[in-house]
């Protein structure tokens, strides 16, 4: 065979593989689960990636960032620039991942990490991993922060092919699936998730017996990876404990943060030692029967916070600068707009009915 041909074979050969895994990528990102509608918490990573301006604190952790504090209140208070990069049961070593994917984006002054996640050592929940990591862009951290919280039947390659994972999708496709790929509207604002729901705390659960009330060694690695992380960027490292009557916060688990943060200098706030300054009510600022806070209790949380970062952490107050004040109003407006059509909602219906799956037309 001549030797121009088994080139042109070979050409072709590449190009053919190449359209191959070209292909098998976007059908991974169609088939991949939407959360426009629903469990909004799996578009939260990808959110971030929307951001055009920088922010002087990024928030880490779960749940209790995501939905007890409000970047718009702390802007509206005090003109601080903020983002939550959090998710469902975000676990240490994804908040560190996380940490230096930002680190490529941007240079907080500030870093809060929430500590909740310090009692897992291990990898916890397949679910969880894929709606903190599906939406993550690839890079050396997604794919440490992969490995390191696949749990057992995980593959690797599911999370760099999803269609592999979600294959079994096919009947539920709809239009959306392939828009989404192009344009999405954030879940967040700036990270924040907001619940206007009422669920009031009637009945404070029985505290599991604690057997072992040691920090894991893994946890305790990737706490002293993003400490020093923040140390060599020059961000200030505070850790906090956020606000919620359960799970419990043991005085044991409590009492290690609190060494671990006056051994290394760095500040720790316990919020559940500040509920009453705060004017935390349970009867009314849960949306879930005391696991975490609505926007109600997000606002005195948040509006406790400002005050604190202006006087202790001397944060800029960009309140006047055009470029943010453009940025903050519309946050503020889409923040208003979500929560007059929740509270229509709960008027017309008694719950959030734009949170219940799309119904088939």
């Amino acid at each position: 065979m001549e030797r121009h041909k088994i080139i042109r074979y070979v050409g072709y050969a590449v190009l053919s593989v190449l359209i191959f895994f070209v292909l098998l990528y976007l059908a991974g990102k169609i088939f991949t689960p939407k959360y426009e509608t629903g469990v909004r918490e799996g578009g939260m990573t990808q959110d971030y990636y929307l951001e055009e301006l920088p922010h002087d604190l990024i928030f880490l952790g779960d749940c209790e960032v995501y939905e007890n504090f409000s970047p718009v209140i702390l802007w509206q208070e005090a003109g601080i620039t903020s983002y939550i990069r959090g998710n469902s049961q975000q676990l240490i070593w994804q908040s560190y991942y996380l940490l230096k994917e930002t680190l490529e984006y941007e240079t907080p002054r500030v870093v809060i990490l929430n500590v909740h996640s310090m009692r897992f050592n291990a990898p916890q929940n397949e679910a969880y991993n894929r709606m903190m990591l599906d939406t993550m862009k690839w890079s050396s951290y997604k794919a440490a922060a992969v490995k390191t919280s696949m749990t057992e039947g995980e593959s690797f390659l599911s999370y760099v092919f999803p269609l592999l994972r979600y294959h079994d999708r096919w009947n539920e496709l709809t239009f959306s699936d392939v828009r989404y790929m192009f344009d999405h509207e954030p879940s967040t604002v700036a990270g924040y998730l907001v619940h206007m729901d009422v669920s009031p705390m009637t009945r404070l659960p029985k505290a599991p017996i604690l057997t072992d009330p040691d920090f894991g060694a893994t946890a305790w690695q990737y706490l002293d990876l993003i400490r020093e992380t923040c140390e060599e960027e020059g961000v200030q490292l505070i850790l906090i404990k956020s606000s919620s009557i359960w799970p419990t916060w043991y005085e044991e688990w409590d009492q290690q943060i609190t060494d671990y943060a006056a051994e290394y200098g760095l500040t720790y706030i316990n919020f559940i030692d500040h509920e009453e300054e705060l004017g935390i009510d349970w009867t009314t600022d849960t949306y879930d029967g005391g696991l975490h806070l609505n926007l109600y209790g997000a606002e005195k949380a948040s509006a406790w916070l400002a005050a604190y970062l202006s006087e202790e952490c001397d944060l800029p107050d960009h309140r006047g600068e055009a470029a943010f004040e453009a940025d903050w109003n519309a946050k503020i407006r889409k923040q208003e707009s979500i929560k007059a059509l929740q509270l229509e909602e709960l008027e017309t219906y008694g719950y959030l009915k734009s949170w219940m799956p799309e119904e088939d037309e």
